[in-house]
């Protein structure tokens, strides 16, 4: 579904600061897989999900989307069929604009209903209602209200409906509750579960939180300076904890993982 091959990307290139943020990195992903990300301040993981995105380009490698080379896509057009949320509640939303025409811009947006200017029908409303009703938000009787007036778990929720309105071929979460409080992430994470799998949604999501990496979809990368250190599913990945995970990465570098936000970190 997703294969990278040998993927590297360089920050300042040619200059005494030139960092190699990605080194020769391989990857694929099934249809279906949900993948959790973990590592260290610095470790490439944001880089990784920019370069699938089409946010920066590689120094060399090739990136294939269902068996389509995208390397050299756009951003924009590759997010037709690439869902996206960050960390901040601000990023995913028009703040000015009201529920409703957010979500009418996530589905015109992702090419499915023809131009960009067709019109929003009452049958799409509907649909709108009914997808919002799913959440638990209430957000449904406030489809009318700025954006802007919602919480940062509200704005997150309602990303990830704008997200996966029309079902992306893959979803990217790039620390999606990270800016959220421990009550509110834990929503959202019961959210993404809800719809990732109803959906059978391909997805990549960013965590530095072990725990969650663990619970989470059915495999678990860990990166560093730049590489896939770990790539753990099925019976090995079950039987990891937080601390032999931990022991495991030292293992492999022969260094204790930089940040105990990584273990005790919000969610």
């Amino acid at each position: 579904m997703l294969t990278l091959r040998n993927i590297s990307v360089t920050f300042s290139p040619g200059t005494v600061n030139a960092r190699k943020a990605l080194e020769n990195v391989d990857l694929t992903l099934k249809k279906g897989d949900f993948v959790t990300v973990i590592g260290s301040n610095g470790a490439g993981k944001s880089t990784l999900m920019n370069v699938i995105a089409g946010n920066f380009l590689p120094d060399h490698g090739t990136i294939l989307l269902d068996g389509k080379d995208v390397t050299f896509q756009p951003d924009y057009r590759r997010s037709r069929d690439i869902g996206r949320m960050f960390q901040d509640p601000l990023k995913g939303t028009a703040p000015h604009m009201t529920i409703e025409e957010n979500l009418s811009l996530a589905f015109l947006r992702s090419g499915k209903k023809g131009s960009p200017f067709s019109m929003i029908r009452k049958k799409d409303r509907d649909f709108f209602r009914e997808e919002l009703s799913r959440l638990n938000l209430g957000l449904e009787d406030r489809m009318n209200q700025p954006v802007g007036l919602l919480s940062g778990g509200q704005r997150q929720a309602l990303t990830l409906l704008m997200a996966t309105l029309v079902p992306p071929k893959l979803l990217l979460l790039d620390e999606h509750t990270a800016a959220l409080d421990p009550a509110t992430a834990e929503q959202v994470l019961a959210l993404t579960r809800q719809i990732v799998s109803r959906n059978h949604t391909t997805c990549l999501m960013i965590t530095h939180h072990i725990p969650t990496a663990l619970s989470m979809g059915n495999r678990t990368l860990m990166m560093d300076r730049g590489h896939i250190l770990l790539d753990l599913e099925g019976p090995q990945r079950d039987a990891q904890t937080s601390e032999s995970l931990l022991a495991l990465f030292k293992e492999k570098t022969s260094q204790a993982l930089a940040s105990d936000r990584v273990l005790f970190g919000t969610i």
